[in-house]
């Protein structure tokens, strides 16, 4: 069996090319720098919106990275109570929702904290409230202690699982993770590629039991918003990584099978950074659609279950909006329902979308 970079005798003297890496990490920084000028420039209560749209997608697609889906509704909701924003329509989140915006809105808002094992322990408490990781419990809030075997990362069904990697022992977690702590609030290389390396030494110690994925991108995010010098997040690393995750996942096992030459792992997550600047042109544009949809109705009478309907669509509902669905999520009667929604579209508010199923959908009408 090839041996993994923790093997070797030079671990974890990770090293890599200045000079392949020069080029595009400048590029990458110039574009970044000019994002986060853009964004700051907006009005705060744009920018607000512009911040709870990149983290509620931050959320949303770490946990789906490892499979796990939560509902955008909750996650929404749990980050506005949180930042201290009035959105309307707020909903109670589940405690395992509540966990992850917990970690992610720690590592960001405090990313000048240091990073010590009790923080860690903290952010995998909140991660499994209950103890378990599914059925399964678990080790919450220490290391992990290989009691049931080593720690491994496997595929396929049963009696035909592939290997993807093998973490270090139990017994080296102390040792690996004080000197991965050390290192992180220590050394200084430029502070991106400080992300991408901390991303690539936790997960290669993977120190927990499960969580290891949401901690190491958690950890990359603390690293990023402290290469920024601010906690408002404009763009979701996540969201990226997710949309590319077969080769990420496959980026990841060829490091860790290889030497300890990273040039490829960091040259695919500057990549990979640059392109979740993309992202946020989405967010901007939502978030600018969005004001302009308000101020034309600024003058508009409208009801609590509209205005709380109104918002769901341009905050963008998931699916078609039919009168059923009205009904459900605004706890009204059918009936009520459909008044509200006939009442928006003679107003020219909402617009019946084309006909394509047995019921009758509708959307925000288009901008003049």
């Amino acid at each position: 069996m090839m041996a993994y970079i923790h093997g070797r005798s030079d671990w974890p003297n990770l090293r890599w090319s200045d000079e392949r890496i020069a080029r595009p990490l400048a590029a990458m920084r110039h574009r970044q720098g000019r994002l986060i000028g853009r964004m700051e420039a907006l009005g705060f209560p744009l920018q607000e919106e512009a911040v709870l749209h990149a983290l509620t997608e931050d959320v949303l697609k770490s946990s789906e990275i490892e499979g796990e889906i939560l509902d955008k509704g909750q996650v929404r909701s749990s980050i506005a109570r949180r930042l201290g924003m009035d959105i309307g329509g707020l909903v109670p989140a589940d405690r395992n929702v509540e966990g992850v915006v917990e970690m992610m809105l720690d590592a960001t808002r405090n990313y000048a904290k240091p990073l010590t094992t009790e923080r860690l322990f903290g952010w995998h408490a909140a991660l499994f409230p209950t103890g378990r990781s599914g059925m399964a419990r678990i080790t919450v809030g220490a290391w992990r202690d290989d009691a049931t075997g080593p720690m491994q990362v496997v595929s396929g069904p049963m009696g035909r699982e592939r290997v993807h990697y093998r973490a270090p022992a139990a017994a080296r977690l102390d040792t690996e993770m004080a000197r991965f702590l050390n290192w992180f609030e220590s050394a200084d290389p430029d502070p991106v590629l400080k992300a991408a390396i901390a991303h690539l030494w936790f997960v290669t110690i993977h120190p927990f039991d499960d969580g290891n994925g949401r901690i190491a991108r958690a950890i990359a995010d603390l690293a990023l918003a402290r290469a920024e010098g601010t906690p408002q997040r404009f763009y979701s690393m996540s969201a990226q990584i997710r949309t590319e995750r077969k080769a990420y996942y496959d980026m990841l096992e060829a490091t860790q099978r290889g030497d300890l030459d990273i040039t490829p792992w960091l040259l695919w997550f500057i990549g990979c950074l640059d392109r979740a600047f993309d992202g946020s042109e989405a967010i901007l544009a939502g978030v600018m659609h969005k004001a302009r949809v308000w101020e034309r109705l600024v003058a508009q009478p409208l009801n609590e279950r509209q205005r709380m309907m109104v918002n769901r669509l341009l905050d963008g509902f998931e699916g078609k909006l039919t009168s059923s669905k009205w009904a459900k999520i605004a706890k009204t009667s059918p009936d009520t329902a459909l008044r509200d929604i006939n009442d928006l579209v003679e107003r020219g508010i909402l617009v019946k979308d084309p006909a394509g199923g047995r019921s009758t959908s509708y959307s925000i009408a288009p901008e003049a």
